[in-house]
């Protein structure tokens, strides 16, 4: 197995669990609005709504930060179930996004794996957004890169080079960690080392992905502890 110098870690799903955060405010939001509606299914299609927003971001100029699309997307999906809230209720949930809870190996995985790794985030969230949900989360890495850095979204194959680039590094000596096969796969075809975490949770009772098959180079672990374990760390 190739032990790679730095590791760059995909975000939300991966570090940070986005479905009980979320829901956490949707609940919030419910007991202060006294807006009822079936909020699980509002996060879910929320999320659901994430990749086809970056889709057509990408296709647009200028660039716009992922509150700006969250904000759009939301609105669409508060129509779709017939749920009217508050301006200030609406921005709750789109500022929920910088409050979501690491998942129980992240703090410590990172912090073991920084003593042997480079390590930095690879977001499509925003750097100011990512400053926040770190701090909130007390995570620590070496770099906070954000998608905003190569002015698009991931999969896009800029985001990936451009991270490799900020790093000076060479794309083999990088691993992309994540817990989203598409991502894995954009990454490889720039050359990075995919490494697959598994999130069992990330849909809460519909579970999280499996590893992407036929990948080339994959390393799966179950939990960043896992993957410092096979590096030694």
């Amino acid at each position: 197995m190739t032990v790679p110098r730095a590791l760059v870690f995909d975000v939300f799903g991966t570090l940070v669990d986005w479905r009980a955060g979320v829901l956490a405010e949707a609940v919030a939001v419910k007991d202060r609005s006294g807006v009822s509606a079936d909020w699980a299914a509002v996060v879910d299609d929320w999320r659901r709504g994430y990749a086809p927003a970056l889709v057509r971001a990408r296709a647009q100029r200028p660039w716009r930060d992922l509150d700006e699309l969250q904000r759009e997307s939301l609105q669409v999906v508060l129509d779709r179930h017939a749920v009217t809230l508050p301006a200030d209720e609406r921005e709750a949930l789109v500022r929920s996004w910088r409050r979501l809870p690491p998942w129980p190996d992240t703090r410590a995985g990172l912090s073991r794996l920084r003593t042997r790794h480079v390590t930095a985030t690879l977001s499509n969230g925003h750097v100011a957004l990512l400053v926040d949900l770190m701090r909130f989360g007390d995570l620590r890495v070496d770099a906070v890169l954000s998608a905003q850095l190569a002015d698009s979204y991931k999969p896009d194959p800029v985001v990936y080079a451009r991270a490799v680039e900020l790093l000076g590094l060479e794309p083999q000596e990088v691993a992309m960690v994540a817990a989203h096969g598409e991502d894995l796969a954009a990454a490889a075809d720039v050359g990075l080392q995919p490494v697959f975490v598994r999130r069992r949770r990330e849909w809460g009772p519909a579970g999280g992905e499996q590893p992407p098959a036929g990948l080339p180079g994959l390393v799966a672990a179950d939990s960043l502890d896992d993957l410092a374990d096979q590096w030694g760390c």
